[in-house]
């Protein structure tokens, strides 16, 4: 049902898509949905994708692709999550790709993410909170890290690198960084913890997304349900 779930929400963002947009597109399996009926429908869009796979992806079912510059206008990404809290602030990155996910989620006109119920938190943590790092002196930036958790009240914070799939090497994220995931347990003040942890030398991003969400669609057993952030 979960599936049918995630389909359900794709569906429902596509009430906001219209003709002419530059679309952002998202990463993960909620996103792929939203990939595969933007194609299906026809929309005459171009898409700035947050990943390599998302742009094979697009490219395979006839979404145009866009290169952004400093004149693109991202009328609306869509894009999918790992958490939701109540004041619309996320856990994203569980599947590598957050920092093309914020920077695109950054630029967009209007960002909407789709997601089933179960990602509806009330609290941010349980999920493992991916922190995007510099190859270069890796270990010196976990080190770091755990200091900067600790500060900010959140000691005995487990972090591993994550692993490559296959269970070779780590995975690398498509700019080439590590993942470092941290599992925290709970995130009592986000905002603080994400300005916290980015300050630290070697870190490139946090999957915290602070205030970027304008609209939340959860698919449900039997339909959606919206939750309008700002």
């Amino acid at each position: 049902m979960t599936d049918d779930a995630k389909k359900r929400a794709a569906e429902a963002a596509l009430e906001e898509v219209r003709d002419g947009m530059t679309l952002g597109l998202g990463t993960g399996s909620t996103a792929v949905h939203f990939v595969r009926l933007v194609g299906e429908r026809g929309f005459d869009v171009r898409g700035v994708p947050s990943s390599d796979d998302t742009a094979a992806l697009a490219q395979e079912v006839g979404i145009e692709l866009a290169v952004p510059d400093e004149t693109t206008r991202i009328d609306l990404a869509v894009d999918g999550a790992d958490e939701v809290d109540p004041d619309g602030h996320l856990i994203k990155g569980g599947g590598g790709a957050l920092l093309r996910e914020k920077i695109v989620a950054q630029a967009a006109e209007r960002f909407v993410i789709i997601a089933d119920a179960s990602k509806r938190v009330t609290q941010l943590g349980a999920f493992p909170l991916p922190v995007e790092i510099e190859r270069f002196g890796w270990g010196l930036t976990v080190r770091a890290l755990r200091e900067a958790l600790a500060a900010a009240g959140q000691e005995g914070a487990e972090l591993t690198l994550r692993p490559a799939k296959g269970g070779s090497g780590f995975a690398l994220t498509d700019g080439g960084n590590y993942i470092v995931d941290a599992r925290l347990g709970r995130i009592h003040d986000p905002a603080a913890l994400d300005a916290a942890l980015t300050m630290v030398p070697g870190v490139v991003t946090t999957g915290l997304f602070i205030g970027l969400a304008d609209r939340i669609i959860y698919g449900t057993e039997t339909g959606t349900e919206n939750q309008d952030v700002r």
